[in-house]
């Protein structure tokens, strides 16, 4: 199957044309890269890559308001005007490893999303420090916890969904900005009835560039599953 790969960036010159060059290596593969108006000119780079590869690499250049889960939204609505069967998201810095992108897309012909997990079987994580780890774990039995969802990884930025069980989600009526907007997304395909699962992978922490991870971040994080909760009566 045809599969996009939604990859948003913000600072990540020093990593997106390896990250493409390594994406492209799988067959029936494409790329879409949704640049925040990174100042160090990520997205020009990005616009050289896609030179050398047009039928196969496009840019989007975000001129409204910054934020990662807006950076998603804009490319997964694009993505999914795409004629492919799976739209797959991941992140610039190569913590998610491209090597492992088969094993997502082949998990698909039984599920509609795909978690590459850190926390399922066969997962785990490199070079972070245990005080990171912890709030990692804490962070996903908290979300499990509130939201009754059953995922071991509810925090995975590595995914891959079919494409319709995409479509059905209410993107624009996502308030998420932040890394939470991960566990909206599916927190709201869970209640919809979306088939989950969980392949196993290896986390590596960030070789170059700086980690997007802040205060707010962490904040917005901790609300985000009360919100849910509350307002779940309305989600459809």
């Amino acid at each position: 199957m045809k599969a996009l790969v939604v990859v948003p960036t913000y600072n990540e010159r020093d990593n997106i044309s390896r990250l493409v060059g390594a994406l492209l290596e799988h067959q029936d593969v494409n790329v879409l890269v949704v640049d925040d108006r990174s100042p160090d000119g990520t997205g020009e780079v990005a616009d050289e890559v896609a030179k050398v590869h047009a039928s196969r690499v496009a840019v989007i250049h975000r001129t409204a308001r910054r934020g990662f889960g807006r950076s998603y939204v804009d490319g997964l609505k694009r993505a999914i005007r795409e004629p492919v069967d799976l739209i797959c998201q991941m992140d610039a810095d190569f913590s998610h490893d491209p090597c492992r992108l088969p094993d997502l897309l082949n998990a698909a012909s039984h599920a509609d999303v795909v978690i590459g997990s850190r926390y399922t079987p066969g997962g785990t994580i490199v070079n972070w420090p245990r005080r990171r780890r912890l709030l990692s774990r804490f962070a996903n039995a908290y979300v499990r916890a509130l939201t009754g969802m059953r995922s071991h990884d509810c925090t995975s930025g590595y995914r891959c969904w079919r494409r319709d069980a995409l479509a059905s989600l209410p993107l624009d009526e996502f308030a998420s900005d932040g890394y939470s907007f991960l566990v909206e997304m599916l927190f709201v395909a869970a209640r919809q009835g979306c088939r989950i699962a969980e392949v196993p992978i290896t986390y590596t922490e960030r070789r170059e560039g700086q980690s997007k991870m802040s205060k707010s971040v962490i904040l917005e994080s901790a609300m985000t599953p009360w919100r849910l909760i509350a307002t779940q009566g309305r989600m459809r």
